[in-house]
């Protein structure tokens, strides 16, 4: 009974963070959409192979981070704040490819696959360093 009561005890502490990851999961890419001048959801729904990757790369990008974050941190509020930081290096990504390929606005409705191949490869990557990073 005592071996249950033990396996039992961790999933309310489960619960709350897989509840608070999926939630923060959910701001960044309320966010990410709001900051891009095109309607990715939209393009995706439409089969636009270049943002469907773009923002697949940039999800992946902050959810490695965010689970790095949730394995390590000592309580929610360490797992909240270095959330914060891998949403803006996400973020920033963003701003940075903005201006490396200036006219990656058009180019992703666009569905030219290389751009946003080359944004979601640079989120993805950039999300696997700040993970990396993490001294939580």
């Amino acid at each position: 009974m005592e071996i249950l009561r033990q396996s039992i005890g961790g999933f309310f502490p489960f619960i709350t963070t897989l509840a608070v990851a999926l939630a923060l999961l959910a701001l960044f890419l309320f966010i990410y959409v709001r900051i891009t001048p095109y309607r990715e959801i939209q393009l995706i729904r439409e089969g636009n192979v270049a943002a469907a990757i773009s923002l697949s790369g940039a999800t992946l990008g902050f959810a490695i981070p965010l689970a790095q974050s949730a394995a390590q941190s000592g309580n929610l509020l360490d797992m909240l704040m270095w959330s914060g930081i891998s949403m803006t290096v996400q973020l920033l990504v963003y701003v940075a490819v903005r201006m490396i390929i200036p006219g990656i606005s058009r180019d992703i409705p666009a569905g030219k696959t290389a751009q946003g191949t080359f944004l979601g490869m640079l989120s993805f990557a950039t999300g696997l360093l700040s993970a990396a990073c993490m001294d939580v």
